[in-house]
Formats: structure tokens, sequence, C-alpha cells
């Protein structure tokens, strides 16, 4: 089924949210997710590089060797990652420090080979640029907001500011490492209360998957289910 440029773009911040939804890049979002400030800088960095190493693979699908797609995939994203990397150790180095060893690790965020495999490789510049902007806005977002309640309940602040009354009240764990999992369980929790009457709607199998649109390993055409991705073009 052809998608809609609009619902190319709002599936990665809804329905394919890459961590409230497909639970990707964890590491990143539980680690960084502190400070709103530090949520921020790593979601945007993150985009940056899902959306260079989009534009590039799709503009490249025809010309990559299917057997080697792989490697180019992981030259081009690190050549972004290094990119954003040293702009930001250049021109916001108490970000650079904060994100730490996280910031090159984007290099090997599962999120976006996912989406240059899954999407980039097989569709146009322009629905690439689409898929990148919405899965990193999605990405933003979900690191945006449970860094926002860890911060207002750690720390009494948000992005720096001292807020009236919680800033005498903290509460020590959010702080810490297990904060981030409580608050993500709930976050998760929520969203999959929220999309429970449409999970009923839900078709088995593949279809009910929220990745199906973009993956195909059991897309039906005619009664028959088609080859995957990977097992046509091979590994």
């Amino acid at each position: 089924m052809k998608l809609s440029k609009w619902n190319i773009f709002t599936r990665g911040i809804i329905k394919e949210n890459p961590v409230l939804v497909l639970v990707l890049g964890l590491c990143p979002a539980l680690a960084v997710s502190t400070q709103a400030e530090n949520a921020l800088g790593m979601g945007l960095a993150t985009t940056f590089v899902l959306l260079g190493s989009n534009i590039v693979i799709s503009f490249l699908r025809k010309i990559i060797p299917g057997r080697t797609r792989i490697p180019c995939y992981i030259v081009l994203i690190a050549s972004f990652t290094v990119l954003v990397k040293m702009a930001i150790e250049a021109y916001a180095y108490p970000l650079y420090q904060a994100l730490g060893i996280f910031l090159p690790l984007i290099a090997v965020n599962c999120i976006i080979f996912a989406r240059a495999e899954m999407f980039a490789n097989r569709n146009t510049v322009i629905d690439s640029v689409l898929d990148a902007l919405g899965s990193g806005f999605g990405f933003t977002l979900a690191l945006l907001v449970i860094a926002s309640i860890r911060e207002i309940f750690g720390n009494g602040t948000w992005f720096g500011l001292s807020l009236p009354w919680l800033s005498d009240n903290t509460i020590m764990i959010f702080s810490l490492a297990p904060g981030g999992f409580i608050v993500f369980a709930f976050l998760l929790a929520l969203v999959n209360k929220l999309s429970k009457s449409h999970d009923k709607s839900r078709e088995p199998g593949c279809k009910g998957c929220p990745a199906a649109d973009a993956c195909g390993m059991c897309a039906e055409s005619g009664g028959k289910k088609a080859e995957h991705g990977v097992g046509r073009r091979g590994l």
C-alpha cells in the first residue's frame, strides 16, 4: 500500500515511534535522559545522522551492490556521526562532555540502521527525508518526555531552571539509572493502554505489526507471501 507523504512523516512520531512503540535505541534513551537539555541534544544529533544517511543511501540505492550494502551503510553512518560529533565538540562543548561516549555510539544506533535497510534503500530521496524527519522527531520527543519527567522530579528543574516547591522536594531515584527504567516502563504502559482499542482491530500476523509497511517481510501479493528484502538482495 502506497503511503502518503504525511503518513510517511507522522508514522515515525506516533505509529512507529522508535522508543515507545518499536522499543529501539533504548541505550541512549535511558542513559542521557537525566537532563532535558542533554536529551534534546542527543535527539537532534541522531536526527542529523539519520537524515544525512537516509538521503545518501536513498540516492545511491541503485548503485550500492546488495551484498555489500551493510558495510556501505556503516561507512556512511559513521561519517555523519563524526561530522556531528566534531560540530558539537566545537560549538557546544558542555553538551559534548555530557553526552560522552553515547555521542560516537550514534554510529551503531539500531534506529538508523533500521530506517536505512527498511526504507531508504527502497524509496525515493523525498520519501526518505520525510521518514528520517519523522523517526528523528519521534525519537527526540520520546527522549525529551523521559528526560523532562526525570529532571523535574529528580532535580526539581527543567532545562536547568529551578521549579518552585519541586526543587526542595526532589525524588532522588529519578536521577539514578533505576529512575530511567521506571519512567520508561510507565510511558510504555501508557502508550500500550492508549493503543489497546486499536490493537483489537488489528489483523493477525505481520499485518498487525507497526513496522509492516516498511519491512515487507510478509507482505501478501496474490495470496502468496513476498520474499523478505534481505533474502532478495542477499547479505
